[in-house]
């Protein structure tokens, strides 16, 4: 199961999910499903909250798959 690390993300830069929101001109409901793993992001939106992070895409992305 994948999952995304974007609240972790957040907390680390001390950023909040409402300004997220704001810089990808999304609802903070759409950003806090992102953060609670309720919705994934597309691609596109993941590069992009990535790039405003400023983290890489593959430190955003958790693979829990049970070996």
């Amino acid at each position: 199961m994948k999952m995304n690390r974007i609240k972790e993300a957040l907390q680390e830069k001390g950023l909040t999910q409402v300004w997220l929101a704001g810089e990808l001109d999304k609802s903070f409901k759409m950003v806090n499903a992102y953060a609670c793993n309720r919705k994934q992001p597309s691609l596109e939106t993941l590069f992009r909250i990535a790039e405003l992070l400023q983290v890489g895409v593959k430190d955003l992305i958790v693979d829990n798959k049970e070996d």
